[in-house]
């Protein structure tokens, strides 16, 4: 029996390596309904019992080419009750004892002082208890503990020490797993928190600009009724409903195209030209059918059009000279609109929206796009570029 032992250690490290082979799962994955230490305990013992059915099978061979008496059930129970037992208790022990504490492996010093205690408290602890099945004790002089010391020697190291790796092996691979999920968490939750923030900035801009055309509307209208032009005030109030449909759609949108801004700049200068009369003019230039595919920010062509009147028509007599411009440039949309520049007015056609606001709208549509303006030759020029590279 002692040369049987001796000789199934080697192939219970050969049947170990042969059993992840075989399993598909975790064996902790077949006990959901455990509570987490005894759904370990329940593994190990799984797991340690198959090794131990190998195990016995491989010493039942091994006898059998030897040509020893063997009977099979006696080695299963041997096997479990010598080897598997005590490699329970260790697996168990040092999985529930990492999951409490995971801090002990957060440096090296600390596993080697958990080898260390393997070592002098387990190893001593598991050949007591091997030796006592076995009859070896009790011991009645030194020499008999020192040659029960040389028996027991090299029993269990490869098991046990192969048991340690592979727990802190398993250990290490489910925190770092527990890292890359608390990771990808982090990243969902900022990104969330991103397009929170990017949907409160869009609802901020919409709150921002609807009341400000809303008032200069309203100021349109209400010089017509100064004027005492009823009828005109009427009309002018029926086509301010028509824009208030277009502002309260493009309230709840993040997107419009080209073409529907230039129709509701269309419908905006009607409404103005109540109010000003044959003075308004503006030449809308380089209209294509590429403007219905081309995206862009709801509102974006009305404040840049209503600054122009108002540094226009506002500071001088006669008509305006007002030029909305629409051209591609390579993989670019440029739309500019114009304006002679007057002495006696500030040069800054942003004034009232912003061109901070609309360069924050213009992001949120397009992260390429971009807003300059400035004097050229005489004139105050607004240019705002759109990418077309979703177009290609």
């Amino acid at each position: 029996m002692k040369v049987s032992l001796k000789v199934s250690l080697s192939g219970a490290g050969r049947t170990a390596i042969l059993l992840p082979m075989k399993h598909h799962r975790p064996l902790s994955a077949a006990l959901p309904a455990l509570p987490p230490k005894l759904r370990t305990v329940a593994a190990s013992a799984l797991l340690w019992s198959a090794i131990s059915v190998l195990g016995a099978l491989q010493t039942y061979s091994d006898n059998l080419r030897a040509g020893l008496a063997s009977y099979y059930p006696s080695l299963l129970v041997t096997w479990f009750i010598e080897y598997a037992v005590p490699l329970i208790v260790l697996s168990a022990g040092l999985s529930i004892l990492l999951a409490r504490w995971p801090a002990l492996l957060a440096r090296p010093r600390n596993v080697v002082l958990l080898f260390a205690g393997l070592v002098v408290v387990f190893q001593p602890a598991q050949w007591t208890y091997m030796a006592w099945l076995r009859g070896y004790l009790p011991i009645a002089s030194l020499t008999d503990a020192w040659q029960l010391l040389l028996k027991m020697l090299l029993v269990g190291w490869f098991s046990t020490t192969a048991t340690f790796a592979a727990i802190l092996a398993l250990h290490y691979a489910r925190r770092a797993r527990e890292r890359e999920l608390a990771w990808q968490r982090s990243q969902s939750d900022m990104l969330k928190l991103r397009l929170a923030l990017e949907e409160q900035r869009v609802l901020a801009l919409h709150a921002q600009l609807e009341p400000h055309f809303l008032f200069n509307a309203l100021s349109a209208i209400s010089a017509l009724v100064r004027d005492d032009d009823k009828t005109l005030a009427l009309k002018g109030i029926g086509r301010l409903s028509d824009l208030l449909r277009y502002t309260l759609s493009a309230s709840v949108r993040t997107t419009t195209t080209l073409a529907a801004e230039l129709q509701f700049v269309r419908d905006y200068l009607n409404l103005q030209r109540l109010r000003y009369g044959e003075r308004l003019r503006v030449h809308i230039e380089g209209e294509c059918p590429l403007l219905h595919d081309v995206e862009c920010a709801p509102l974006l062509l009305q404040p840049l059009i209503e600054n122009a009147l108002r540094h226009d028509l506002d500071c001088r007599e006669g008509p305006s000279d007002i030029v909305l411009h629409f051209a591609r440039e390579g993989d670019a949309m440029f739309i500019r609109v114009t304006n002679p520049l007057n002495a006696h007015t500030s040069p800054n056609p942003g004034a009232g929206l912003g061109l901070a606001n609309m360069r924050d709208r213009l992001r949120l549509v397009h992260p390429a796009a971009s807003l300059r303006a400035g004097p050229q030759g005489g004139r105050f020029v607004a240019e705002v570029r759109l990418p077309l590279a979703d177009l290609n």
